[in-house]
Formats: structure tokens, C-alpha cells, sequence
């Protein structure tokens, strides 16, 4: 009965009430799961698998580096762009019934067995096993020279209604373990048989704000401002901040804490060469704390209780490669290393900027880098949430989790800046297949985002687009080998309502540009009609392609996107 409340819940929130309810548990699972190895919002509809011919998979995913990815191209996009990437295998297998069944278990294995280890299937596969097979044994194998030795984790999850496992069913599991290790494809590999308990903890910690409690004894309090409620300093342990504070449940780092700094880890460079050198030094690493600046952690909740402290719904707006290094060199960490710690407790983003910049100036970041936190970003998330009547309203999440304790929001409506940097790339910057090679794409026009002067209905505009149309594959209206094509529709989009000439950001004149296409997006069956007819000149381009082509391989060329508009034009 719990678990169907907040089955019933999730379908709410993520816009998915039409499905039945085998599937809608099946999404409920995959959700649950998959927020434990990424916490920052996604679809998890679309990592289901479903249909027949799917061996017992409900839902897969893989991770490179923390990247939450399904598409076969995808994947082989991201492990091109990574050096000695961490991969992580998701399977899972969700049924409504009461118990775990032995049988079950073995069919899995068997099938996952298959699907990994021999070069042909001995029976038929829908198209997303042939996605999978072409994930594991082209994108990731087939990158094998990348993974440098370390090879990736598989987990797979059986997910019931249950409320125990039975010894046998845990006998069952360690044996599927046994047989999937035997293969040598993997590090680690996990069968875990999950049960309703369990899938109510990842429930809950999926829809929570981060949180840490970790013991810091050695600390000063800093006094207090207006516009800071606390604020600590000190020394903590460098391995209660790795375990307490960048690791996940799992053991994983924590990703999503560095999103509001201003540059990721940069790998192995000098500086970082040098601190990883000082924790691999006996002699040096219980002077870390003196070599190293410290790292600095902006929180919306700070509760100090005794020697301990717990915070709330933070980030960590300077040390992100220190923070990378000691959670790689883990292993080197003694009860001698210690790292200084800034902690500060504000609602107010203007300190939040004010100290990210001044702490980040220290450390040789330029003013262009700084320029990420602007204004503008706040205007967004202002314009979207208060721009429109609650019918229109988005939200838009500059933090990971931002909306996560919203009940009354629909998390299909919240957009992250990746997504929303996508969809204007393709829409208004002319990139649809530029976004198939995102990072590249970024270091060519990243200065044409986000800057002030521009107008946020372009930016709202987009994110709409991109709503209505993922609403219409969510819903079937829009067949899903038409989803990795979805950016080219978004532009096609821009070009049919709005034609190709450069965009007025006078405020008035951008306003009544965007007028006609948002009312078209929000009127279902408008836009509907709106990306039928677009269908059409979109096959006509897919079908120009070689049949070996994938469709996710041909819509990254532009190429092909000239052919698609070239087809517009025939109309």
C-alpha cells in the first residue's frame, strides 16, 4: 500500500499518470535506483526498456564518470572525450509481487550472461537490447584501451514489493554474482534483490536535499552578519571529509557538490600532481593542511551539535580539485591529514558570489571564469518560475536538488543549465547536431550564453520546446526513434515560427517573436500537429542515410543537418 502511494506520487510528479502499473512501478524503480548512483534530476522513463524480446530488463543506464547515459552513441561520445574513465553497468528488474522469486534471479544472470559475454544473442532482441549490446560491446569495450585496467562495475538490482529475502534468494543472488564475475569484464559486480524497505529509503534520499554530518571539534566561530546566520572554520579530517562529506551511500563521489564551481577537476595537471605527490609522501602528508589552501562550503542549513556538524543543501564553491584529489588518493589518507574548512550559512546568492569569487581570485581563476555565477542565471530562474501563469511555469534549477523537497512541482517542468544550454544551442545558435559534442561545442560558444543584454524569453522559449516535445515522446505521440533526432526538431522548430534572421533582444520586440511558437508548445494538440508535419521532411532526411547508420550517430553530423533543412525547404 506505501509503495503504491508513492508510486502514485512519482507518476504525479513526473508527469507519468498515463502509464499502467507494472510500468509505472517499473519507472518508480528506476528512479529509485538510479538517484543513488546520480542525484542531480533526470527522466527516468527514458531509461526504461520494456517491450518484448527484452530479456527481464526493465531499466538500464550506465555512468562514465558520473555521466547518467542510455544511448549507445552517447555513451561512446562521452568515454571519447574521457581519459582512464570510471564506468558504472546498471541492469535492473522490477516486479509488483509480494516475494522474490529463485527463478527469477537464475533467468536474469543467464540472460545477462548472453548479453555480455557472446559476440550473438541466441534469440531475438528488441531494439533497446541491441542498444545495450552495442553500449557494452562497442562503446565500452570496444574503448577498452581508455578504461586502462580499471574495468567497470556492473550492478544489477531485482526490485519487488517484498518486504524480506530469503536465505536461499541471497544464496541465489552471491551465485549470479559468481557467474557474472567469471567473465573478467568487470571490477566489482553487485546482484542485489531489493526490497520495499529499501526501495523506500532511495525514495526518500532521491527526493531530499543533500545532506552531511561530519565531526569537527577543532573549530572557531566566525561572527555573524546580516546576510551570513553562521559561519565556521577550522580543521577537519581529511578522512571524515572523504567519507562524510564527498562520498555518496555508495562510496561514490558526490558530483553534483561542485556545481556551482567555476572550473571541474582538471585531471592531473602540476598543481594537482603536487597535492596528490604531498599525500603520497610519508614525510609530507601531515603537513597538508599547511601546504594546501583549504576548501571553502556554502550551505542553506548549518546545525552544530557539540563536536559534530551537520549541514544542509551545500556546495562546495572552492577546493574542487582539491576535493578530487584526496577522494582519488584515498587510500593514502592517514589520521595525520588534515584540510582547512570554510563552512558559511546564507539564503543571500550575492554572498554566495562574493565568496566564491574571492576565494577562487586566490587560486589563479580569471574574471572569465568568474563570470559563471552572473546575474543573469538568477534572472532565469526568476523569469521562469514568476514569467508565466502556473499553467506555463518552469523552473529553472541552478543548484543540484534545488526543487527536490517541492511537492508541488512536476519534475518533468524543472530544467537543469546542461539541458537548457542544449536546447538554445540548437534552437537559436544553430547547433542541433553540435550538442552530439557538447564540451567542444561549449569551448567554441560558450561566450554566446548566458550573457547580460540577452532576453530570457529566448532561454524560456527553448525550454519549453524542449518540454513539449520530450512530453510528446513520454506520451507516445511522437514515436521514440524519432528521440535522438530531438534537438533537430527543437531548431526546425525556430526556423518554421520564427524563420532564421538574428534575434531582437529588445524586450518588447523579443517578447512578440516568441508569442505564436510558446502558444503553440503549450497547446498540446497545436504542437502536436506543429512536429507531425516535421516528422515528415525529418524521415525523408533519415532515410538519405546508409540503413548500417544509427540514427543517434547520424543526427551528431551536420551533414545531416543540412539535409534535414534542406528537406524543410521542400516542405
Amino acid at each position: 500500500m506505501v509503495i503504491g502511494g508513492l508510486t502514485r506520487e512519482f507518476q504525479k510528479t513526473h508527469d507519468l499518470t498515463s502509464l499502467p502499473e507494472s510500468e509505472a512501478f517499473e519507472a518508480f524503480a528506476a528512479y529509485c535506483v538510479l538517484s543513488s548512483f546520480y542525484e542531480s534530476e533526470f527522466a527516468p522513463d527514458t531509461f526504461r526498456t520494456g517491450g518484448g524480446n527484452d530479456l527481464g530488463i526493465d531499466a538500464f543506464a550506465v555512468l562514465v564518470d558520473g555521466e547518467l547515459l542510455h544511448d549507445a552513441d552517447d555513451v561512446a561520445r562521452v568515454m571519447d572525450s574521457r581519459i582512464r574513465p570510471v564506468v558504472d553497468i546498471v541492469f535492473l528488474q522490477a516486479k509488483t509481487s509480494s516475494k522474490f522469486e529463485s527463478r527469477v534471479i537464475s533467468d536474469l544472470a543467464d540472460n545477462l550472461l548472453h548479453l555480455v559475454d557472446q559476440a550473438e544473442l541466441p534469440y531475438p532482441a528488441s531494439d533497446d537490447i541491441r542498444n545495450i549490446r552495442r553500449c557494452l560491446h562497442d562503446a565500452i569495450y570496444g574503448n577498452v584501451g581508455k578504461l586502462a585496467g580499471r574495468l567497470p562495475r556492473l550492478h544489477v538490482f531485482y526490485v519487488t514489493t517484498g518486504s524480506e529475502v530469503a536465505a536461499m534468494i541471497r544464496q541465489k543472488a552471491t551465485s549470479a554474482e559468481r557467474k557474472l564475475s567469471a567473465t573478467g569484464l568487470f571490477d566489482e559486480v553487485s546482484f542485489d534483490c531489493t526490497t520495499q524497505h529499501h526501495l523506500r529509503e532511495l525514495y526518500r534520499r532521491a527526493t531530499s536535499s543533500v545532506t552531511a554530518e561530519f565531526p569537527m571539534p577543532r573549530r572557531i566561530v566566525v561572527p555573524s552578519t546580516p546576510a551570513v546566520e553562521q559561519a565556521v572554520t577550522g580543521l577537519i579530517s581529511a578522512t571524515d571529509l572523504v567519507e562524510c562529506v564527498l562520498s555518496d551511500d555508495a562510496g561514490r563521489l558526490r558530483r553534483t557538490l561542485f556545481h556551482e564551481n567555476f572550473r571541474d577537476f582538471q585531471g592531473y595537471n602540476e598543481v594537482n600532481s603536487k597535492i596528490r605527490d604531498t599525500l603520497c609522501n610519508p614525510g609530507e602528508r601531515d603537513l597538508f593542511s599547511l601546504y594546501n589552501l583549504g576548501i571553502t562550503i556554502v550551505t542553506r542549513g548549518l546545525k552544530p551539535i557539540g563536536d559534530r556538524v551537520i549541514l544542509t543543501d551545500f556546495q562546495i564553491v572552492n577546493g574542487c580539485q582539491t576535493c578530487h584529489v584526496l577522494f582519488d588518493q584515498r587510500h593514502h589518507l592517514t589520521p595525520g591529514v588534515h584540510v582547512k574548512l570554510m563552512v558559511v550559512h546564507t539564503q543571500d546568492e550575492d554572498v554566495v558570489s562574493g565568496i566564491a569569487a574571492a576565494t577562487n581570485r586566490q587560486t589563479m581563476i580569471s574574471e572569465e571564469d568568474l563570470s559563471v555565477r552572473d546575474e543573469f542565471h538568477r534572472l532565469l530562474e526568476e523569469y521562469f518560475e514568476h514569467g508565466r501563469d502556473r499553467q506555463q511555469r518552469l523552473y529553472y534549477e541552478r543548484r543540484s536538488k534545488q526543487y527536490s523537497e517541492r511537492k508541488d512541482i512536476e519534475k518533468v517542468r524543472v530544467i537543469g543549465r546542461p539541458q537548457l544550454t542544449r536546447a538554445y544551442l540548437a534552437m537559436f545558435l544553430g547547433e542541433p547536431a553540435g550538442v552530439g559534442h557538447f564540451k567542444s561545442l561549449i569551448q567554441e560558444r560558450g561566450r554566446e550564453l548566458f550573457q547580460p543584454g540577452q532576453q530570457p524569453v529566448y532561454y524560456y522559449l527553448a525550454a519549453a520546446t524542449w518540454y513539449r516535445v520530450e512530453w510528446l515522446l513520454r506520451n507516445k505521440r511522437i514515436d521514440k526513434k524519432y528521440a535522438p533526432a530531438r534537438y533537430h526538431l527543437l531548431a526546425a522548430a525556430r526556423w518554421q515560427s520564427m524563420g532564421t534572421k538574428a534575434l531582437d533582444h529588445r524586450p518588447r520586440v523579443a517578447e512578440e517573436m516568441c508569442t505564436q511558437l510558446l502558444r503553440d508548445m503549450w497547446d498540446p494538440n497545436a504542437s502536436e500537429r506543429l512536429f507531425t508535419r516535421l516528422l515528415r521532411p525529418l524521415q525523408r532526411a533519415m532515410d538519405a542515410e546508409p540503413p548500417s547508420v544509427p540514427v543517434g550517430e547520424m543526427v551528431r553530423t551536420q551533414r545531416f543537418a543540412d539535409r534535414f533543412r534542406q528537406e524543410l525547404l521542400r516542405g
